[in-house]
């Protein structure tokens, strides 16, 4: 078992403790992810509770191979994927009128600070469903590349360049809308 005192609770056992060091540890970070991935602060307040949950339905079968911490993020990596899949079929995103007509009266910077979000939101959405999830996990989650590694079943090298790929993918997306 590693130095990882979440992971000695839970080779100990003791998962009621375990799922609630995991909260305090990693709730927030595991938070700011599914807000990333998904757009919606009350979806990712939920998804970390389903995630926490999920953690704690597997802690039998926790084999301790990597870090608590890119344990959990695949996990929440899996649920957020899943409701993007059912958000997606379930309905398209339309953009209502109301809205732009709300976005009149915004401040300038404001509205230019929502429109920049808008579009680097676009752009993560262009991107292969892999290269965004190796995105937001280093950028939103903070996870080192093993981590990111871990995390989505690949090396470290392949994080790196999964990385890489999507951040040049990226530019080259907000150029693109940038020249029009």
């Amino acid at each position: 078992m590693s130095g990882d005192p979440i992971a000695a609770l839970i080779g100990e056992g003791r998962h009621r403790d375990a799922v609630a060091a995991c909260a305090r540890e990693h709730g927030a970070a595991i938070g700011r992810l599914c807000m990333a991935l998904l757009g919606s602060q009350a979806e990712a307040e939920e998804t970390v509770q389903e995630v926490l949950l999920d953690a704690h339905r597997a802690m039998d079968g926790y084999r301790a191979e990597g870090s608590v911490r890119a344990w959990l993020f695949s996990i929440a990596r899996r649920k957020c994927a899943r409701k993007l899949e059912t958000r997606v079929r379930r309905e398209r995103r339309l953009r209502l009128v109301h809205d732009a007509e709300s976005d009149a009266e915004l401040p300038d910077q404001a509205l230019d600070t929502r429109r920049r979000a808008e579009r680097v939101r676009a752009a993560l959405e262009q991107l292969k469903p892999t290269e965004r999830d190796a995105v937001v996990l280093r950028y939103q989650g903070g996870l080192h590349y093993r981590e990111i590694g871990e995390a989505c079943g690949i090396d470290e090298a392949a994080a790196r360049k999964r990385v890489s790929r999507a951040l040049s993918r990226m530019k080259s997306l907000l150029s693109d809308e940038a020249g029009r």
